[in-house]
């Protein structure tokens, strides 16, 4: 028994929104209340920039480390290693508008980017609730979590560019055999492009 191997565990792949579902979460109505304008920002930074959610709610107001005249913010990860990654012009244009209202709910002296009801930095669990809330009102069902969008951020770059290094970096992956996980996920799509167009492929 002592040669034998134990068989190896199947390897979860990570659960990711299809380009249109992600649109469909984040093309959100009008924002009627400063929590509203925060959880734009939030999702939309969250999708552009592939963050983690610890590192989202971790950020800060005005210590620098998101420039939106740059387009780019810098996060400490895992490990305590540092990035930075771009942002998108969406998610430029919904943190100029909560930054403008973030007043309204924060504290004077509160440094968080990101703030609850109760005017100090928001918990994991508040941004998490948020997201399943929109989630619902927006037809996705409640499974939606911050996470998936960093999934989905993983996935469709990587469809598009087909850039695995790019992303690893964007991630802050520490070895790229974590990031070729979404290589499967780009090969789900096509092998399902491939089932409905391949004359062979299809049942008759």
């Amino acid at each position: 028994m002592q040669g034998v191997r134990a068989p190896k565990s199947p390897r979860h792949l990570p659960k990711a929104l299809s380009v249109e579902q992600a649109g469909r979460l984040l093309d959100l109505p009008a924002a009627r209340s400063p929590s509203e304008t925060r959880d734009r920002a939030m999702f939309e930074l969250l999708y552009s920039s592939g963050l983690r959610l610890a590192e989202l709610v971790a950020l800060d107001a005005e210590d620098g480390r998101l420039d939106l005249k740059q387009g780019e913010v810098t996060v400490t990860g895992k490990g305590r290693k540092t990035r930075t990654v771009p942002v998108g012009e969406r998610a430029r244009e919904a943190l100029r508008d909560w930054l403008k209202a973030r007043a309204q709910l924060a504290r004077p002296e509160e440094r968080a980017l990101f703030v609850g009801a109760r005017g100090a930095r928001i918990a994991p669990g508040a941004v998490q609730a948020r997201l399943r809330t929109w989630a619902k009102r927006q037809g996705l069902g409640a499974s939606v979590h911050p996470h998936m969008l960093r999934h989905s951020f993983a996935s469709h770059v990587l469809q598009s560019s087909q850039d695995l290094r790019a992303v690893q970096e964007m991630l802050g992956h520490a070895s790229i055999s974590t990031t070729q996980v979404y290589t499967h996920l780009d090969f789900q799509a096509l092998a399902k492009v491939y089932d409905a167009a391949h004359p062979r492929a299809r049942r008759k």
